[in-house]
């Protein structure tokens, strides 16, 4: 009758004394081990925030009403452009800058040049690679929207724009522009006849006259 508990007792017993060992056996994580995990993942840590910081400034026009990709402007658009500016002189605003390429060029043909981009490291690489090449004084690039930006000051402009923007750009310089000569790049203006075309395919340039509106009336 008590050999069934008997025989339970002692089964119990030799259990808990095998669990015993094997947590004994078990070897504890070390310090050092613990130090290292936490590195790692520190470290990955990091390196995934550094690249989203990174990586933001080329993203994030994708979520624009328009987005305007940065495309470097082959050399043979830089030569279509002042081809199509050839005589001009004053100030020149090259809307959305990208590296600086067309601002740089200008400025050292005689133009005071500006370049405004959205893309804060592009605009950085434009002031260092202006100031590397001793243009600092007549390069200047800033960061900025380009439909907050007033278009009166500029005698000149350069536009590298995609289809979706043109009509509603066509709009903001009728308003703001009084005797510009706007070079557009890659895509006309919409609705505006121009008075100059260099070059064929993706190297295309038109050339446009914006007048003030009392210009216009006066002709008129």
């Amino acid at each position: 009758m008590f050999v069934p508990n008997l025989v339970s007792k002692h089964f119990n017993q030799l259990k808990f004394g095998m669990e015993l060992k094997l947590l004994e056996k078990s070897p504890a994580p070390t310090p050092n081990k613990f130090n290292k995990g936490l590195i790692t993942a520190g470290l990955i840590g990091g390196v995934g925030v550094a690249i989203s910081i990174l990586s933001y400034p080329f993203i994030s026009p994708a979520f624009r009403r328009v987005c305007l990709p940065f495309v470097p402007a082959t050399n043979q658009q830089v030569s279509n452009v002042f081809k199509a500016l050839e005589g001009r002189h004053g100030k020149l605003l090259d809307i959305g800058s990208g590296d600086g390429r067309i601002v740089l060029e200008a400025a050292k043909r005689g133009y005071h040049a500006y370049g405004v981009e959205l893309n804060l490291w592009l605009v950085l690489y434009s002031r260092w690679t202006a100031l590397k090449s001793g243009l600092r004084s007549s390069a200047t690039f800033y960061r900025k929207d380009l439909w907050k930006v007033d278009f009166k000051p500029y005698e000149n402009i350069v536009i590298f724009g995609v289809k979706e923007m043109m009509n509603e750009l066509n709009l903001k310089f009728e308003k703001e522009l009084q005797d510009t000569y706007v070079v557009a790049c890659r895509f006309p203006i919409a609705n505006k006849v121009p008075i100059k075309v260099i070059g064929s395919s993706i190297d295309t340039v038109w050339l446009y006259h914006f007048k003030s509106l009392r210009d216009k009336s006066i002709q008129n």
